[in-house]
């Protein structure tokens, strides 16, 4: 299919409910189908559709143990145990924080014939599932962060070394925030954008 921009930090689609589909039909399939093969390539582990600039409540997984498209997914249940790890975003690329969410959930949604699915998920599954369903309702990972910073890798110029060589520095999410608006500013603001 087709390998679509991935939507960054500062555009307002990140940031709004999106929209129940109503339907699945070819064309909801094939926007399932392109969020998976920019998924595969940008890599990632799990995408939403405001992800691909689509407000629709759909989101793609690449996991061993689940892969593909879920349609209006939603969190039935989920375990009082939580657990802490490390989160990032292909919407706010080279930033990881530490989130706390369930260590369990179900999740309930339609598959690409619209029958009823019904996952049981823990560990990073469980994770990623809560991720991508936070960005249909408008949140992203740094929303839920535990600490005050966050980490922010560069990449490292070094005509010597084998393989990309990144560095890091703790910012505060406010940064973070500021940095992506300015670039989201400076992209609207660009000619043809």
């Amino acid at each position: 299919m087709a390998i679509r921009d991935i939507t960054l930090l500062g555009d307002p689609v990140l940031r709004r409910r999106a929209e129940p589909v109503t339907e699945v039909d070819d064309s909801v399939r094939e926007l399932a189908q392109d969020m998976m093969d920019t998924m595969v390539e940008a890599p990632g582990i799990g995408l939403a559709a405001p992800q691909v600039g689509v407000s629709l409540r759909m989101i793609t997984l690449n996991l061993e143990e689940a892969s593909g498209a879920i349609i209006n997914p939603v969190v039935a249940r989920s375990s009082r145990d939580e657990e802490s790890d490390l989160e990032a975003c292909l919407s706010i690329p080279d930033v990881q924080g530490l989130v706390r969410r369930p260590s369990s959930v179900v999740v309930k949604g339609l598959d690409m014939d619209g029958r009823k699915v019904v996952l049981k998920a823990e560990g990073l599954l469980a994770r990623c599932l809560q991720h991508e369903i936070d960005h249909l309702d408008g949140a992203v990972f740094l929303d839920r962060v535990t600490d005050p910073k966050v980490k922010v890798f560069h990449r490292v110029e070094d005509p010597d070394a084998d393989e990309e060589t990144y560095e890091s520095e703790l910012v505060t999410i406010a940064e973070v925030h500021r940095r992506f608006e300015e670039l989201h500013a400076a992209k609207t603001a660009a000619p043809g954008a």
